[in-house]
């Protein structure tokens, strides 16, 4: 399968929230992520003014899953693959682009990211099988915070 790797396009955003509603586990609809005050319009300002940066994976001209990180807080804020995509290596690719960002270009001293803490949820391995580490904090959502362990 030829996939390509690269740095999302503003105009790429509607796409971003497609494929998170189209994850195999914890979907969250355009609807519901605008209740939680995240935006296509919101998610465009924060990429088009360097807030934010994201990476996609494109196969046939099709975004199929994406991480975007935020520059001053060290956080990976969301890292998704559509469904029918996942265990192909896409999930780690986009992540290391992440966390590569956030280490030199982005100077961050501490990388995290929430996740369920569910060990049933495939992200409870896949995110310790990639270095990640439990800090013990949880969100008032039960996530937990995950520490990037180099």
């Amino acid at each position: 399968m030829q996939v390509q790797l690269r740095p999302t396009r503003a105009d790429e955003v509607g796409e971003l929230f497609r494929v998170r509603a189209s994850t195999a586990e914890n979907a969250i609809s355009t609807e519901r992520l605008a209740e939680l005050g995240i935006t296509p319009e919101a998610v465009r300002a924060s990429l088009l003014a360097g807030e934010i940066h994201s990476w996609v994976a494109v196969h046939e001209a099709q975004v199929v899953g994406f991480c975007s990180a935020q520059n001053s807080s060290g956080e990976v804020l969301v890292l998704a693959v559509q469904a029918g995509f996942e265990g192909r290596g896409l999930g780690r690719a986009l992540l290391a682009c992440a966390v590569q960002h956030l280490r030199a270009v982005a100077n961050c001293q501490r990388i995290w990211l929430m996740a369920g803490a569910d060990p049933a949820l495939r992200s409870h391995g896949f995110y310790r099988a990639q270095g990640w580490q439990a800090s013990g904090r949880h969100d008032q959502h039960g996530d937990e915070e995950l520490l990037w362990q180099a």
